[in-house]
């Protein structure tokens, strides 16, 4: 899990401000009384020189404060609950009244292309020297709901390709919830219309692809194919759904998981959420994730949805499987098969982007995991990007180093990483103007 700051700048920037102003007036006030009294010349600029001294140093201070609160601020979790009309009373386990929430509609995305688009460059690491495991989320604008980009094609095909291989062993719908997974296939070709016109036309029965000429008729029963299947096709990201039973667990019993490279569907469906992170040795999860993500998926209303992001080093280019930890059919997977140290030029930065929502009529938890894959080298031509990546993974602890398969790579990483950030601050980078250009979280 990776964590987050919220721009508690933000929330400073009005008190700040506020000072300045003050420091302002009396400065003022203190020039006008040194003009009103008759005071010697001499003492007057002493006196002057001094409270001015005093203001620069006030100021100094507090914008180093603002500064370091952009940096340093621990991320907060949005109120789920707050200004929802949809706060829910007690119920029994299990049990989800529908409520009419609709999304509101989307704008089309800018100048949206398939073709010139260029992936968003989230690059959701910190500075150590402590790394500090949090559920890292934000809130979402429904405008944002699904990304795509130039790579759409790729991801299209890769994913096309993975359901003729695997079929049910990564997408797949139990048939208990098959009405939650029909209901997100129709707010996704309610969103996708309305955000990328050029890609998705919406048609009585579902939508059409226009690029790619298929069709997609969500409303004919049965469907021609796995509702979860169906929707991998509409994007880049990976799917899956949770449904709470009448233990009051939410369990993963619809998913479409196609490019996660380090897990697979087969071997988590139908486990509860706990389950799930800790079959997987998720850091720290029973003593700082389990009550949080609990709390969440038991108060999380279908008005309110956010976002979290992650990231891994992958020492191979396989965007839907990592073959470096083992075969995707072997019984023993893990870091232990991956060669340790290659070249730099084999490892490669994956980073995902997760969106949590309420499906407002099953009641169903939806996580859309959009991965973004680059090459080491590409993203640490970027500025400050070598420097904070490097600081970032001397930050991780035993736990998230071993999780993370820190040992397999780390020596020639972290050579490579402070070589570039060498190189650019030898070419003149100003680490002082880093929040300027590149602040954290992206």
């Amino acid at each position: 899990m990776q964590p987050h700051v919220e721009h508690a700048s933000e929330q400073l920037r009005p008190h700040i401000e506020q000072a300045d102003e003050r420091i302002r007036h009396h400065c003022n006030s203190a020039i006008a009384a040194f003009a009103k009294a008759n005071v010697d010349p001499k003492s007057a600029a002493y006196g002057f020189l001094a409270t001015t001294t005093l203001i620069w140093f006030i100021i100094v201070i507090t914008r180093k404060i603002h500064k370091r609160s952009i940096r340093y601020a621990e991320p907060r979790t949005p109120d789920l609950e707050k200004r929802s009309p949809f706060k829910a009373p007690p119920r029994e386990p299990g049990v989800w009244t529908p409520v009419p929430f609709k999304r509101p509609a989307a704008p089309p995305y800018p100048d949206w292309s398939v073709t010139e688009t260029k992936p968003l460059p989230y690059r959701p690491f910190r500075y150590g020297p402590k790394y500090n495991v949090t559920m890292g989320l934000r809130t979402m604008h429904w405008d944002d709901w699904i990304e795509l980009d130039n790579h759409y094609l790729k991801y299209h095909d890769l994913k096309a390709q993975r359901i003729i291989e695997r079929g049910q062993k990564c997408s797949y719908t139990h048939p208990d919830v098959y009405d939650g997974a029909a209901e997100l296939l129709e707010e996704l070709c309610d969103y996708l219309p309305q955000r990328y016109p050029s890609l998705y036309k919406k048609t009585d029965v579902g939508m059409d692809n226009i690029l790619t000429g298929e069709t997609f008729n969500i409303v004919e029963r049965p469907l021609k194919e796995d509702p979860m299947q169906m929707a991998a096709r509409f994007t880049q990201d990976d799917l899956a759904v949770m449904f709470e039973k009448p233990d009051g667990q939410y369990y993963l019993l619809a998913g479409s998981i196609l490019l996660a490279g380090f897990w697979r569907l087969e071997d988590k469906f139908g486990m509860p959420l706990s389950e799930i992170h800790t079959s997987g040795d998720v850091p720290q999860f029973k003593e700082k994730l389990e009550k949080g993500m609990m709390n969440f998926f038991r108060r999380v209303q279908p008005d309110k949805a956010v976002l979290r992001n992650n990231y891994f080093i992958q020492v191979d280019d396989a965007l839907a499987w990592s073959h470096s930890i083992g075969s995707e059919d072997s019984d023993g997977i893990g870091w232990f098969t991956a060669e340790k140290n290659k070249a730099i030029q084999h490892h490669w930065f994956r980073s995902e982007r997760q969106s949590l929502r309420r499906l407002p009529r099953s009641g169903g938890v939806v996580f859309t995991i959009r991965t973004y894959f680059h090459p080491i080298t590409e993203i640490c031509d970027e500025l400050y990007v070598p420097g904070r990546l490097a600081s970032a993974v001397r930050s991780w602890g035993d736990d998230v180093s071993k999780y993370k398969g820190k040992e397999r790579y780390q020596d020639v990483l972290l050579e490579y990483l402070d070589m570039k950030h060498e190189e650019q601050v030898k070419n003149g980078l100003d680490m002082t103007k880093e929040d300027e250009v590149r602040g954290y979280p992206f």
